[in-house]
């Protein structure tokens, strides 16, 4: 139903950074909050949030919008992704599977036709209603290609299973209106204006481990 691990994915991302209150974030599984930290600057907790297109190219291409806060696990920087939808049962049964990442199933307009601007909407399925939507005008291009590479926490059973992702990507500055709905499950974003927003343009990027990573670091 799905591929394995690792997934190699291509398509164009939309992010923005948000400072938001540790009190009004959602809470992280059990096993997860036992063993991270979020990071806070200025008492708040740095949150990403993200509109993303998987494009032809990739094992899988699909949409998304994720919600993650920066944590990190005796010092060592981790995401955590609290919130995420995709338009693909095959992403989401992988995810869950594979890396315990609790995707849900969501309508998707994503819309990036009229340069410079992109407008995104998701509903929840079989008309569940709205959850939000964002207008990103995209700006200026940085020169060059730049390394992704960070890694996602996530509990997966009993335990916390820790997932690299790497890649390359070009840039864009941009500005994002978030729209999400105030008493929908991205409430603690509403009404609040991202510190950052960037487009992460035509990247790819390797999700996950080769099987013989994943045998070094059983045999470590």
């Amino acid at each position: 139903m799905y591929p394995p691990e690792p997934w190699h994915l291509r398509g164009q991302m939309y992010l923005s950074v948000f400072l938001i209150p540790r009190r009004d974030l959602p809470a992280l599984p059990p096993v997860l909050d036992d063993t991270v930290r979020p990071v806070t600057v200025g008492g708040r907790v740095a949150v990403g949030a993200a509109w993303v297109s998987y494009e032809p190219g990739g094992v899988l291409h699909y949409r998304e919008l994720l919600s993650a806060v920066l944590v990190h696990e005796r010092g060592r920087p981790r995401v955590s992704i609290t919130d995420i939808w995709v338009d693909s049962v095959a992403s989401r049964e992988g995810g869950r599977r594979l890396w315990g990442i609790p995707k849900e199933l969501a309508e998707f307009t994503l819309d990036a036709e009229t340069e410079p601007l992109v407008d995104a909407t998701i509903t929840a399925p079989d008309g569940g209603g709205p959850i939000g939507s964002a207008l990103i005008r995209l700006k200026g291009r940085l020169p060059g290609r730049y390394p992704l590479g960070f890694t996602v926490a996530q509990q997966l059973g009993e335990q916390v299973r820790r997932t690299p992702v790497r890649g390359r990507a070009g840039l864009r500055t941009a500005t994002a209106a978030w729209r999400p709905e105030p008493d929908g499950p991205l409430a603690y974003l509403a009404g609040r204006r991202p510190v950052l927003s960037l487009a992460i343009t035509d990247f790819w990027l390797t999700f996950g481990r080769s099987a013989q990573d994943r045998a070094k670091t059983r045999s470590a």
